[in-house]
């Protein structure tokens, strides 16, 4: 079968990038995306078929940021008529699957629903002044009108995690989506011991929260000397994230022995994963998150917050740690520096699970058969 698939951004280096990267090299199948930076997303995105679509005229006219790109991504997606011969639409990050709209068939693989105007939209109009509040109230509004008419269109649905498929049930009604979580390349990543250092890769956001970490480190670090903290992850040009970031480097500042990477190559990647004592994991309320799973494919322990996939993933005190604040994670993040016997054996128990939980070969065993099923509902819609 002939798949196309449909990406809101391709920008940045994360784990979303990094699934929709290995499924488009395993079916080699071209990419519409409305925004594309070719250096600052991997490059192996390089070797495939990219095509920009969109770029509204409504776009040019705001500054860039989150309202620019929503709008632009939006309206590229929802207005777009593919013409080229296709069988099924594997859609990617919202509102990419918007496409629905004017091209039938397709399989929304479903890293989650738009965040910002649905289980994160009260702390993100919490964030506005109070002249911006009306306009993101409207807007949002007339997202989420669109975003469940489409997501409801969708032929079939898949979650990548337990977490995102309860977003799809109570925001879109969608009882019939599945969970397939997504693979990953374990046997690229390695265990070269310990530099005394705990790792927290992850693109710079207040989802993310990089702050949380660093109070962790701060609180560690006033019972264990002798350890660093490093904060890796991509940084948007956009000034919403930037802000954000320039917050992160004042408190790594204040706390000291915090180094700050906002790019790197996936060999020196893999290399930090390889030399840290442990890694941190802190977002709000994550989706799914493979960073739990590269932690234990490099045979370290993960100290994940107590919400969101990590819940999922991390088998509490066999692979790692789930914590509930900021001084439990310091009293892990000690536990762990204290015992490296036992931290070696949740290293053990963590690649012994991604191998039987989260290879590839699993997830494109179920993702062929769910195309299929695509293609097939398809065909009789247009019968």
């Amino acid at each position: 079968m002939k798949v196309v698939m449909t990406q809101a951004n391709l920008t940045l280096k994360g784990g979303a990038e990094r699934v929709l990267l290995k499924i488009a090299q395993h079916y080699d199948t071209p990419i519409y995306t409305a925004e594309y930076d070719a250096e600052g997303t991997f490059p192996e995105f390089k070797d495939l078929d990219v095509e920009v679509i969109g770029k509204n005229k409504a776009f040019r006219l705001l500054p860039y940021g989150r309202a620019a790109q929503g709008l632009n991504y939006g309206l590229s997606f929802y207005g777009f008529k593919i013409t080229e011969d296709y069988d099924v639409i594997n859609a990617h990050i919202a509102p990419s699957h918007w496409i629905r709209n004017k091209n039938p068939g397709v399989l929304w693989y479903c890293h989650t629903p738009l965040r910002e105007v649905w289980d994160m939209y009260r702390y993100r109009l919490s964030l506005k002044k109070g002249y911006q509040k009306p306009v993101y109230i409207a807007g949002a509004g007339a997202v989420r009108f669109i975003d469940q008419r489409m997501a409801k269109k969708a032929e079939v649905i898949l979650a990548n995690s337990e977490n995102t498929r309860s977003r799809i049930v109570k925001y879109f009604g969608r009882e019939d989506a599945e969970v397939l979580n997504g693979g990953i390349e374990y046997e690229t990543y390695r265990n070269d011991g310990n530099d005394k250092y705990f790792f927290y890769p992850s693109r710079f956001s207040p989802n993310k929260r990089q702050l949380y970490a660093i109070e962790a480190f701060k609180r560690f670090k006033k019972k264990k000397k002798g350890y660093k903290l490093v904060l890796g992850g991509a940084l948007s040009k956009d000034r919403f994230y930037y802000n954000y970031y320039l917050k992160v480097v004042d408190a790594a500042k204040k706390t000291g022995d915090v180094q700050i990477i906002t790019d790197y190559e996936e060999d020196r990647y893999r290399d930090l994963m390889a030399r840290a004592t442990a890694i941190l994991y802190t977002p709000i309320n994550e989706d799914y998150g493979l960073i739990p799973m590269e932690a234990m494919s490099s045979r370290k322990p993960i100290i994940a917050v107590n919400e969101g996939g990590p819940k999922e993933t991390v088998d509490n005190g066999e692979t790692g740690f789930l914590v509930n604040s900021e001084e439990e994670m310091a009293e892990k993040m000690q536990y762990v520096a204290e015992h490296p016997s036992i931290a070696k054996e949740m290293g053990k128990k963590g690649i012994a699970t991604v191998r039987k939980k989260y290879s590839w070969a699993n997830f494109f065993r179920v993702f062929d058969k769910k195309l299929a099923k695509t293609v097939k509902i398809r065909e009789e819609y247009e019968k």
